[in-house]
């Protein structure tokens, strides 16, 4: 895919300032990421869990997608392959409440079950086609820059109704991971639009905010969850609705 010919002249003005285009994280950003990996997770594991309370379940979430994340830190850096920091991710969880998840025809059966069912839940959050319809209005380019490689996010954004999201950068797609500069800047240039005109939003504070601003982008926190952190004097929205104030 190449860039467009010229930069966007279209201009939307958000609490940030005015922008020529704007770039997304996607995972637990424009897709909810942690509810389709925790509802195909408890899919999968109750026969190993039977009995488990509701709040057993959602620390079982927990530990899957915000305790393990060092193995997904090791796939991004070579060491594991996606499959293998999922099950890792996998027999922690269960680990924490004295299942073990033996090697070999277990395991395999386990993580195929989860590769299964984890893709029919990813749902886009109420907020984005509403958003995505105004810039559309407003002729204001826009796609969307992931830590995860260009094919598998393809796939997740078609399956969650998003096909419209055509510029896409991947992992894959330049050789790094954010908060490496190379990997926003790509997006900037499929846009076509000035870097510093250039909104990334995402729900990570490190990698979204303060990378994308490193970056030269203008960097904004999507904190949905409402996290309180003193030191953080960055933009920042609990809503991709603020961002048109």
């Amino acid at each position: 895919m190449t860039a467009p010919s010229r930069a966007a002249a279209a201009t939307l003005e958000t609490p940030f300032g005015a922008v020529r285009g704007v770039l997304f994280d996607i995972d637990d950003t424009l897709v909810d990421l942690e509810y389709s990996m925790t509802t195909a997770l408890r899919e999968v594991s109750e026969h190993l869990l039977p009995g488990l309370d509701q709040a057993g379940w959602e620390r079982f979430g927990r530990i899957f997608t915000h305790e393990t994340t060092h193995y997904y830190d090791r796939y991004l850096a070579g060491e594991l392959t996606f499959n293998e920091q999922r099950l890792l991710r996998g027999r922690a969880a269960l680990g924490h409440f004295g299942v073990e998840l033996a090697d070999g025809e277990e395991s395999h059966r386990w993580l195929s079950a989860y590769v299964e069912k984890q893709p029919a839940y990813v749902r886009p959050f109420p907020d984005v086609q509403p958003l995505l319809d105004l810039l559309d209005r407003a002729g204001i380019p826009y796609g969307a820059v992931s830590n995860n490689v260009h094919d598998y996010q393809r796939a997740k954004l078609d399956g969650a109704g998003l096909e419209r999201i055509t510029h896409l950068v991947g992992t894959d797609t330049m050789g790094v991971a954010k908060p490496h500069p190379a990997i926003y800047l790509e997006g900037v240039r499929l846009l076509g639009t000035p870097v510093a005109e250039t909104l990334y939003v995402g729900d990570n504070r490190l990698l979204d905010a303060e990378g994308a601003t490193a970056a030269g982008l203008v960097g904004v926190w999507l904190n949905r969850a409402g996290e309180v952190v003193e030191e953080f004097g960055g933009g920042m929205v609990s809503s991709l609705e603020q961002l048109l104030g």
